[in-house]
């Protein structure tokens, strides 16, 4: 199959291969998505197997309009009314309790509840109601290797395995939206994955929000992607470097005494000090903030994943406000590791 990137003056050609149950990636403010028709059962085993995406990984159903929404919940609660009001269309995405049948075990995942999301993006706002049917948008990438922010990622992943890519540019935000369950009345919401929009944000609107406590148990089937398996890594060992020691100069050193080839995913003045010292650097941030990093993330570790290391650094943030959903992602990319010069290796630090 020959995968062809499209412009957005090319959006109607995308709905039409929605519409006859082929794949397209098609952009957001958050990553790109993987898209297909939500009410088409093939269609949507079609994108996990063109992912290679566990089948129990639930899908985000996205939308252009509220009453698409309407059609499949159960029940939409005051809290969800406001949510959208404040955040839709944006990188926030509610988990509601639907109508029994109303979608396939393979958009759910298995479950009695679904997630639904709009994006802040006018192609594929179009691209849906184009369409005239809600769109199902994991990651497209390769299951478990970092999130795309531009069509290139996607064509590196998934060239001749999908119709077509709606190309608008790299992603503003950089990283999946939040995703807020709001399926248990007699609970507080609970998020499920950080996002750019943050607890805080959330609270403002409709008062105590949790994280989910199993937030990194992976032994639990998962109610939102990105909950279970291990996700945004690349070949490279990735080790994260404690934000509270900047231990910087003893990881380079240690890695070069073990001949390694070394790479810094980090901000300006961190690949000012050490990185002469190194094999390749990518900037995270100008101005050494996660509000920055995050945009960066995805796309860093991507360009560093090319560069043949053997280790790659990173930069850690404090875990508040976006720096949570930073930290997630950065974890999970870096299986949880720290780098330890302790452990002769780079293993864990606990």
């Amino acid at each position: 199959m020959e995968t062809k990137i499209l412009m957005r003056s090319e959006t109607a050609q995308a709905a039409e291969w929605i519409k006859a149950g082929q794949l397209v990636a098609f952009p957001t403010e958050t990553v790109y998505g993987l898209g297909a028709d939500a009410t088409n059962e093939e269609s949507v085993q079609a994108v996990y197997r063109a992912k290679g995406r566990p089948s129990d990984n639930p899908l985000i159903v996205h939308v252009a309009e509220v009453r698409t929404v309407l059609e499949y919940v159960d029940k939409f609660p005051a809290a969800a009314e406001d949510l959208v009001e404040k955040f839709w269309p944006g990188p926030l995405t509610l988990i509601f309790s639907i109508k029994k049948g109303s979608l396939s075990p393979s958009v759910t995942g298995g479950l009695s509840t679904a997630a639904f999301r709009m994006p802040n993006n006018k192609p594929t706002l179009a691209l849906i109601h184009l369409a005239g049917v809600p769109i199902v948008g994991p990651s497209a990438n390769t299951s478990g290797k970092p999130s795309p922010t531009t069509a290139q990622h996607v064509y590196h992943d998934l060239a001749g395995k999908i119709a077509g890519i709606l190309d608008d540019g790299p992603t503003s935000v950089g990283i999946e939206s939040t995703v807020l369950d709001l399926s248990c009345e007699r609970e507080m919401p609970v998020i499920l994955r950080p996002g750019a929009v943050t607890k805080e944000e959330l609270e403002a609107v409709i008062g105590p929000v949790a994280y989910d406590p199993n937030l990194k148990d992976l032994s639990k089937a998962p109610k939102a992607p990105g909950m279970k398996y291990k996700h945004y890594a690349p070949n490279v060992a990735v080790r994260m470097i404690d934000w509270h020691k900047q231990n910087w100069q003893e990881a380079i050193t240690f890695g070069k005494k073990k001949g390694s080839r070394i790479g810094l995913l980090a901000s300006r003045q961190i690949l000012d000090d050490f990185g002469a010292q190194t094999a390749a650097v990518f900037l995270l941030s100008e101005h050494g903030v996660a509000e920055e990093a995050i945009q960066n993330l995805f796309s860093g570790l991507r360009a560093m994943d090319l560069k043949e290391l053997d280790v790659l650094f990173v930069e850690t943030f404090p875990e508040e406000k976006v720096g949570t959903a930073y930290m997630n992602r950065l974890s999970k990319a870096a299986n949880q590791k720290f780098f330890c010069k302790i452990s002769k290796n780079f293993d864990t630090d606990e």
